[in-house]
């Protein structure tokens, strides 16, 4: 994790850790360095939050002033700017957003030419810019001045590319969606109208402060009431920005990304579409899905936290399923990044395609009691490394034995050490983790707000 950029771009509260000056320089170096020898071309999106439209001027701001042209998708999903970047052959993707935080909070995602998150290298470098060095880039004159162009239509051709990868029908089928009144809220009813669901959509109405609030992915009980209280086959739930999705089942209960990469790898599987390669999860995936996995011979491989760091791997190994427990959940053949909504429509095909409700297709992984404390820290490394807390962990680890587990982590986004157990009962998981809090806020490592 850099000074500024962390696993999702570069985040923080709109005008305090992130401001509308570092957003105009990120253009102002972006425009420069893909641009020293070609005219370069860069595609924005955003997702509903009030602050987007400001980071939006000042980054086509900074992007122009070195001599780019700018695309705007407006309000859309970072998929679809990751698959605008791809196909559209541009230099750089931007989407403004800062995923399933509050609305005070924004962030900038930089994706590369190939739509994957932005090379550390090329970070770094901007990272050395927003610090002062260079302390100034040349301005482009005259006509080398950069235009800025209204690229909708890419959100629509992004729309029309999900609607092609279904593979059928959704006639007849009662399906709940919970926009979060961000960047889905224009794009999942579209896409499920289109392949004749019986839509059913809640929080839809952005305005730029409601985006997250009590809703969307992190705030999934208000899809089970709709889903249940209207009798539908499935709900989804999308984040911010939508690059996540988690589900509902026909009796409105949670189906998180564990389930989903466990459903869609067993539907993949017994259809030889994994054809040798793995499964792809993080630290982070419950002990269940393991067992799941294992019972019906399915592989896997373990990453760092972050849809990045799955990608990586599924870009090296071939592998072709990959994701996360909260929801990002990556298909190889068709996206470089998560995608909520692709990923509803690949549930949706594997329900289709079994012919059984999503409850069944989830049946077989037990998840695991977990319990997860975040402890905001001054020092990471120091707290991680200490003997102390390292021998507490090894106590906890003999202590729940091979049914848990216990992982201690430091965040990707904020200054604070996570500290996860999952075992048999709740208590167990308590335990293991109170015994190493307690060993953390002893030492003096624990910062009190």
């Amino acid at each position: 994790m850099g000074k500024y950029f962390g696993t999702d771009g570069f985040r923080g509260e709109a005008n305090v850790g992130l401001t509308v000056d570092h957003a105009f320089k990120i253009g102002r170096f972006i425009g420069w360095y893909f641009g020293r020898d070609h005219r370069c071309r860069v595609v924005i999106g955003k997702d509903t939050r009030r602050s987007s439209y400001m980071y939006e001027a000042a980054l086509t701001a900074g992007l122009t002033a070195s001599g780019t042209d700018v695309y705007l998708l407006h309000v859309t999903t970072t998929p679809s700017v990751s698959y605008i970047t791809r196909i559209d052959d541009f230099d750089c993707g931007i989407m403004i957003s800062a995923s399933h935080n509050p609305y005070y909070d924004n962030g900038i995602k930089l994706l590369n030419g190939g739509g994957e998150k932005m090379e550390e290298s090329v970070l770094a470098q901007i990272e050395k810019y927003l610090d002062g060095d260079p302390a100034q880039l040349p301005y482009a004159q005259r006509s080398e001045i950069g235009r800025t162009i209204d690229y909708s239509a890419g959100r629509n051709r992004y729309i029309g590319y999900l609607i092609s990868l279904a593979t059928h029908s959704y006639s007849g089928k009662k399906v709940g969606l919970d926009c979060a009144n961000g960047s889905t809220w224009m794009i999942a009813k579209s896409v499920f109208d289109a392949l004749g669901a019986d839509t059913y959509v809640i929080n839809s109405n952005p305005n730029g402060l409601n985006i997250n609030q009590n809703c969307g992915s992190t705030h999934i009980e208000g899809l089970q009431r709709l889903v249940v209280g209207n009798g539908l086959d499935v709900g989804f739930a999308f984040d911010g920005d939508a690059d996540r999705c988690l589900a509902v089942d026909e009796k409105g209960q949670i189906v998180d990304g564990d389930k989903i990469l466990y459903i869609y790898g067993r539907h993949m599987h017994e259809r030889g579409k994994l054809e040798g390669t793995k499964v792809v999860t993080t630290v982070m995936s419950n002990i269940g899905l393991y067992k799941a996995f294992d019972a019906i011979g399915i592989g896997y491989e373990i990453t760092d936290v972050g849809d990045k760091y799955v990608w990586e791997n599924m870009r090296r190994t071939g592998n072709r399923l990959g994701g996360e427990q909260s929801g990002h959940i990556i298909f190889g053949k068709y996206a470089t990044t998560g995608d909520g909504v692709l990923t509803a429509i690949k549930l949706m095909q594997a329900m289709l395609d079994r012919k059984l409700p999503l409850s069944k297709l989830a049946e077989p992984v037990t998840i695991y009691p977990q319990v997860l404390r975040n402890v905001r820290v001054e020092d990471m490394e120091a707290a991680l490394n200490d003997p102390d807390v390292r021998r507490a962990e090894g106590e906890a680890k003999e202590a729940l034995g091979s049914n848990g587990r216990i992982l201690l982590r430091k965040s990707g986004t904020e200054p604070l050490i996570r500290v996860m157990a999952e075992a048999p009962t709740q208590e167990e998981c308590g335990r293991a983790v109170g015994h190493i809090v307690d060993v953390l806020e002893g030492k003096g490592y624990a910062k009190h707000d």
